[in-house]
């Protein structure tokens, strides 16, 4: 029996966007394949609010994170870290050889503006990396404050994971600045694991450019000058499946309306955290909660596994907290297609199963 999944990743996915992966394939060096590929591009610089190119990798988000650090770190990257995917990213880099230093926050707190100028300040670092909505923590950073600084040093490039918040909440990429802004299907977009998309700015193109050992599959100059030779198709073979569904879905997206589908994310992250604070705490700073999931602080010490084997009963999952989180927190993520109606639900079952008012 399938479990409603209220975690953050992969998320709930409709029906009809499920039918449309099982569209007939075409051939990957078609003019239909092309033509599919831009209409894809072209929808995805309205969510990520830019009019730069946008590429596409048949892989998860860690793909275009590797390839972002690997393909544009010419000097040193300087990793901002608020949780488990800032600290991935610095891994990254210390495995492709990137040199790169990690600027962590305590866990639950955000990125600060003074962090950033400290160690931009220095002129070390050609290459940041910021973390706007992490899962492991329930956090948000504050792109646009944080864009105030790095703005001030334009020989930097500016790499963002909107991973777990793009089709969610709101992102202006050319406004902020942002070079190259990473998200992929699982999340607020509402489909299957297994592609990622990103932002590819003109500087990132010309920075890439000056850097030798990029790698092959995730080369991200190698992906941006493919399509432009070869009318928006890729070097190696995308999942069409996956295309076909994220066309589609973003049709959706569009028609709802990108700002009706964010006030829909923060209705329902609202009813969540007015629960959070009546029966347990709000883990992160709560000035930085994310809108497309909340990370609870576990004060009632109760067991998070036989809350999830209970739920499990009633077909829906929530999630455990991340890492060393596990059991301190858990998490449930209103993201995608989620109502406010199956949020309330949700919480319902849970306060009958622990028996809070």
């Amino acid at each position: 029996m399938h479990k409603r999944l209220f975690i953050p990743g992969p998320v709930e996915v409709s029906e009809d966007v499920l039918q449309k992966m099982a569209t007939p394939q075409i051939g990957h060096r078609s003019k239909e394949a092309s033509a599919l590929q831009r209409s894809i591009s072209d929808k995805m610089r309205k969510v990520f609010n830019t009019k730069e190119e946008i590429l596409l990798s048949t892989s998860s988000g860690s793909g275009l994170m590797e390839g972002a650090v690997r393909s544009c770190t010419a000097k040193r990257a300087a990793v901002f870290s608020v949780g488990a995917f800032g600290k991935r990213w610095f891994e990254m880099c210390t495995a492709n050889g990137v040199p790169a230093d990690k600027f962590d926050s305590e866990w639950g707190q955000p990125t600060t503006p003074q962090m950033l100028e400290e160690a931009l300040s220095t002129g070390k670092y050609d290459l940041i990396t910021i973390t706007m909505n992490e899962t492991s923590t329930g956090l948000m950073n504050n792109m646009e404050a944080l864009s105030s600084i790095y703005k001030k040093y334009p020989e930097v490039i500016v790499c963002v994971d909107s991973v777990s918040n793009a089709a969610g909440t709101v992102i202006k990429v050319d406004e902020w600045g942002i070079d190259i802004c990473i998200t992929s299907t699982q999340k607020c977009l509402g489909l299957p694991a297994g592609m990622a998309i990103c932002t590819f700015s003109k500087k990132a193109v010309e920075r890439a450019k000056q850097v030798t050992n990029r790698g092959v599959y995730f080369d991200l100059l190698g992906l941006y000058d493919y399509i432009q030779k070869k009318d928006y198709q890729y070097p190696s073979t995308p999942s069409l499946s996956h295309m076909f569904a994220l066309d589609y879905q973003l049709d959706k997206i569009l028609e709802e309306g990108l700002e009706n589908r964010y006030s829909r994310h923060i209705a329902c992250a609202e009813i969540v955290r007015a629960w959070a604070r009546k029966n347990f705490e709000i883990f992160p700073d709560e000035k930085f909660m994310s809108n497309t999931l909340t990370c609870v602080k576990n004060t009632r010490e109760i067991d998070i596994s036989d809350l999830n084997k209970k739920l499990g009963e009633k077909n829906i999952v929530i999630s455990n907290g991340y890492g060393k989180l596990k059991d301190k927190t858990f998490r449930i993520a209103h993201m995608a297609e989620t109502t406010t109606q199956e949020i309330t639900n949700l919480l319902e079952i849970i306060n009958e199963i622990l028996m809070l008012k």
